[in-house]
């Protein structure tokens, strides 16, 4: 424990890989996160998609955990769950949201702030079919979020519903598909020396995008 102790206490990240200056920034954050997500594709041994979805429950309490972005635009950013899962109640709820996402070997983070709603069922189709058929069964088989005995009963139900489908197409269940944050705020974060990173953040207002420094 002392030991883990201690390098909690000295571990440190030297910020040195980039710099991000009003100089050469885009003048909107869909351009800057299209310039920074195709260096994060470019890199290797990382999962570029993954992206931190954070809600709030009617409890009042955060929760966090990572899905895929499949989507982005000046609409918005993309991802795909079920709507009966924790994150779908609470979004129904309250659907203010934050997307963050974080590329250790960039040394760079983008957070998203925004406004969350369902995309059009055409377009949960679309992708629904475009994903691989163990997963299509998957949504189908997860009653997302709710307590289960054990992994049996997991492992049946899908026995069950390949038996269903068997030389069938799977068809989108109704409780699973899309959903896009259109943001409010993005800010970019580059690591730098000392902690002095470089924060830069661009927020909407009357329609356009004021973009402003912040202090590390």
């Amino acid at each position: 424990m002392d030991n883990h102790k201690e390098y909690i206490h000295n571990s440190r990240m030297h910020y040195e890989k980039d710099e991000l200056l009003e100089s050469v920034i885009a003048n909107n954050p869909f351009d800057q996160f299209a310039t920074w997500f195709q260096m994060a594709l470019d890199e290797k041994n990382m999962e570029p998609h993954a992206m931190d979805l954070a809600t709030v429950g009617p409890d009042g309490f955060p929760s966090a955990r990572i899905v895929l972005l499949r989507d982005y635009n000046e609409n918005g950013f993309t991802f795909f769950t079920n709507y009966h899962s924790q994150k779908g109640t609470d979004m129904t709820q309250n659907p203010r949201v934050t997307l963050n996402f974080f590329w250790p070997p960039l040394q760079k983070q983008i957070r998203i702030s925004g406004l969350v709603s369902r995309v059009d069922e055409a377009v949960s189709d679309e992708y629904f079919q475009s994903r691989p058929r163990e997963s299509q069964i998957g949504a189908w088989a997860s009653n997302q979020s709710k307590v289960i005995a054990n992994r049996n009963v997991l492992v049946e139900k899908v026995k069950q519903l390949e038996a269903d489908f068997e030389s069938k197409e799977v068809p989108r269940p109704q409780h699973w598909g899309g959903y896009v944050v259109r943001p409010i705020k993005i800010e970019f974060w580059q690591g730098r020396p000392n902690r002095l990173h470089d924060r830069i953040l661009y927020t909407l207002e009357n329609k356009a995008w004021k973009i402003e420094r912040l202090s590390p």
